[in-house]
């Protein structure tokens, strides 16, 4: 892609003209003869991102592709866009700026000139592709926890808020489980921190490949994980939620160290639309689930079932 150009023009002469120099200066060409073939080509994987387009042509002219390559997401690679024309003056070279090109060149040209103004474009191409590298690097860190790959306690929470928005909305149920690594603190003091991570890479991967495409999972704290199960009332959920609890603890986890069983203890507790309580509280109540679990024996589900609008008495020691 960093070599590719899409030359665009209805002249035969000068679509052989050009290529010629394009592919004396290392240039990989591609070439359309309209508009509309060079939208064809811009929508493929991998496209080029300069290109040389003449103003008039049939079917959609240089200017009127511009226009549409604008209209573009902005999370889309930027086409560094240089128009070949035979038009002089202000006024024309005015129209084809504010349809976006962003560089003229009148015919006839200089081969020299040509090149330049290519070399100019396809620095300015690589830098914005690396601005969207950067800026997608930062999303990525300020969505996902990056020891596990899952969202991080901020998204996991906000995508619950959004979930129970939907569900206030349509009067349905949202699940919604907190779940921790049984004995944990052994792994990490018996075989160390770093097998301690990789156990959780393991655990947040084999949660993720039990939920459907709408849930969500993220990493809540420590060796804690929040599970968002849209749709499901306090029957489905538990079930789920022991579905994916018995996924986790089916095989040992092999880590650089040792191969060690898994398993989590889970507090269940259902949302739903026509009486929700708070975020608050309903995570609160997941945690009395969870410590619910631990005490009955871990490897467990507890449902706390619907939650009611009151604050449950903090559990006993």
């Amino acid at each position: 892609m960093e070599n590719r150009v899409l030359l665009v023009d209805d002249s035969r002469l000068y679509r052989h003209l050009v290529t010629r120099y394009l592919e004396s200066w290392g240039f990989d060409v591609s070439i359309a003869t309209n508009g509309l073939e060079a939208w064809q080509i811009l929508q493929q994987p991998e496209s080029p991102t300069v290109v040389l387009l003449d103003w008039e042509m049939p079917g959609m002219n240089g200017v009127e592709l511009c226009r549409k390559l604008r209209e573009r997401d902005p999370s889309e690679a930027y086409i560094y866009t240089i128009l070949l024309t035979a038009k002089e003056g202000q006024a024309n070279l005015l129209s084809a700026m504010e349809a976006g090109i962003d560089d003229y060149l009148v015919k006839p040209f200089e081969e020299g000139e040509l090149k330049a103004r290519l070399l100019v474009g396809q620095r300015i191409a690589r830098l914005q592709r690396e601005l969207i590298t950067a800026r997608e690097s930062m999303r990525n860190a300020a969505t996902y926890d990056p020891l596990t790959g899952l969202l991080n306690r901020r998204e996991i929470i906000a995508r619950l808020r959004q979930e129970l928005a939907k569900a206030k909305r349509d009067k349905s149920s949202v699940s919604i489980i907190l779940a921790d690594i049984d004995f944990f603190k052994a792994v990490n003091d018996e075989l160390g921190h770093l097998v301690g991570d990789e156990v959780l890479r393991e655990v947040g991967r084999r949660l993720q490949s039990g939920l459907r495409s709408y849930d969500s999972v993220g990493r809540y704290g420590g060796e804690e994980f929040l599970l968002v199960i849209p749709g499901c009332g306090p029957g489905p959920g538990f079930e789920r939620a022991d579905q994916i609890r018995a996924s986790v603890a089916a095989t040992t986890v092999d880590t650089s160290a040792a191969s060690r069983k898994v398993t989590l203890s889970m507090g269940i507790v259902v949302a739903n639309g026509h009486n929700q309580p708070d975020l608050e509280l309903l995570l609160q109540q997941a945690d009395l689930g969870l410590y619910k679990a631990k005490r009955n024996g871990r490897n467990r589900v507890e449902n706390i079932g619907e939650c009611e609008s009151s604050t449950p008495a903090p559990p006993g020691p």
